[in-house]
């Protein structure tokens, strides 16, 4: 089956009652309560993240992920639809768990729910369960960056999403220390956006420019991070979105490089040509 990485909204209407979809809703319990996507379930980010250890961002472990993911009903077949209500780093940062474990059969809904609620399709208060399976998760696809890949391999270009503050070292969040990793190029994650209220990504025309003044390029191997990988998760989306193909995430982002005693970290700015 093949799926886009973006799905706008009157698509996903037509397929609601599509045999192998499983939508799952990543927002607060209180917003899916208060309104999601007819049969939408709701699946809390937090069941993402590793949640234990020192670095508690990691991607879920296999087990986890087989637990988690089996008690919504996913299959090898099933055609899973994400959104959030963040703007879209939690629904793309499923999007990466899932092409990690090699299900490429994923899609986000572009704008999230404001985009659904604005093509003017009805929503619901109703919770979601669907029988439990047996899905055995297996890291599959090299799309996952560690620490010590990007201390080995000079080749990666790391594209750091966090806010110009962090990226220089102005504004330091639950880390020893701040600044960047050396070369990496900075593009905040909400700049991929056309409105925040609306939150649909810029078309892709102007993405793929936007991109390419920062030497974000199509040919290169792309890693992404930002704090504790949540708001990469939406530079990978769109990376993605328009086709790049070597697009990795460093899921252990600044949370682990910023605190560990041995990283090399810098202020300087003219990888963004400043």
């Amino acid at each position: 089956m093949s799926c886009p990485v973006l799905i706008e909204a009157d698509a996903l209407h037509r397929q609601l009652h599509a045999p192998q979809l499983l939508i799952l809703d990543l927002s607060s319990a209180e917003n899916y309560q208060r309104g999601h996507i007819p049969g939408a379930i709701h699946f809390p980010a937090s069941l993402l993240l590793r949640g234990e250890g020192p670095v508690p961002n990691y991607v879920a472990s296999e087990a986890q992920l087989s637990e988690r993911l089996s008690a919504v009903g996913m299959t090898p077949d099933t055609w899973v639809v994400a959104y959030d209500d963040q703007m879209g780093p939690w629904a793309g940062r499923l999007l990466w768990t899932l092409h990690l474990l090699g299900h490429r059969q994923v899609s986000v809904l572009n704008g999230q729910l404001p985009a659904w609620v604005a093509a003017g399709f009805d929503l619901e208060q109703d919770s979601h369960h669907r029988e439990a399976t047996l899905y055995t998760a297996t890291y599959l696809e090299p799309v996952r960056t560690t620490l010590q890949d990007l201390l080995n391999h000079q080749h990666l270009t790391v594209w750091d999403a966090r806010t110009r503050e962090e990226f220089t070292g102005e504004k330091v969040i639950n880390a020893s220390k701040g600044g960047h990793i050396p070369g990496a190029i900075w593009l905040e994650w909400t700049d991929l956006l056309q409105d925040q209220q609306l939150p649909r990504l810029k078309p892709a025309e102007e993405l793929h420019s936007l991109l390419a003044d920062r030497g974000l390029t199509p040919d290169k191997t792309i890693v992404t991070h930002c704090q504790t990988h949540r708001r990469s998760g939406l530079t990978y989306l769109a990376a993605k979105a328009l086709g790049y193909p070597h697009v990795h995430c460093y899921d252990g982002s600044w949370f682990e490089w910023g605190n560990h005693p041995d990283t090399p970290v810098t202020n300087d700015l003219s990888s963004n040509g400043e």
